[in-house]
C-alpha cells in the first residue's frame, strides 16, 4: 500500500494552515505546517513532502527564495508548488510561474478549487 502523500502549507497565517490541514485532512492527505521560510526549507529536507503550498509572503525567506532554493537543488526540483499570495498583479503571477511555481493562487481563493489544482498536480507526477 502507497502511503498517503504529504503536503507541505508553508505559510504565516494559523487561520489558514489550519482551514488548509482540516480540508486536505479531510481528503486524505497527510500534511504538516512551516511558518516561515527557513522552517519550510528544513522540513522540505526532513519530510520530502510529494508536494507544497507555499505562501509568497513569509517570514525569515520569502516564498519566491524557498521556490528559488527548491528549483536548483537536485532532491526538490521536482516537487509540485502552488503559490498562494494576495498579489494579483500580472508581473507577480508571470514571475512566480517563471521562477518554477507550477501553479498560483490569489488569496482570498477557494479552499475546494486549491483541492482540485492539488491533485492534479499529484496525478500528473504520479503518471
Amino acid at each position: 500500500m502507497t502511503a498517503l502523500p504529504l503536503i507541505l502549507i508553508a505559510d504565516d497565517e494559523p487561520l489558514l494552515t489550519e482551514l488548509l490541514e482540516f480540508r486536505l485532512g479531510a481528503r486524505g492527505y497527510r500534511t504538516a505546517i512551516a511558518q516561515d521560510g527557513r522552517e519550510t526549507l528544513a522540513k522540505l529536507e526532513e519530510l520530502k513532502p510529494d508536494a507544497v503550498v507555499l505562501d509568497m509572503m513569509m517570514p525569515v525567506y520569502d516564498g519566491s527564495e524557498v521556490l528559488r532554493r527548491m528549483r536548483t537543488s537536485a532532491e526538490h526540483a521536482s516537487t509540485p508548488v502552488i503559490m498562494l499570495s494576495a498579489r494579483r498583479g500580472e508581473a507577480d503571477v508571470v514571475s512566480a510561474l517563471e521562477q518554477g511555481a507550477d501553479d498560483y493562487l490569489v488569496k482570498p481563493f477557494l479552499p475546494e478549487e486549491l483541492l482540485i489544482r492539488l491533485s492534479k498536480l499529484l496525478a500528473g507526477r504520479r503518471a
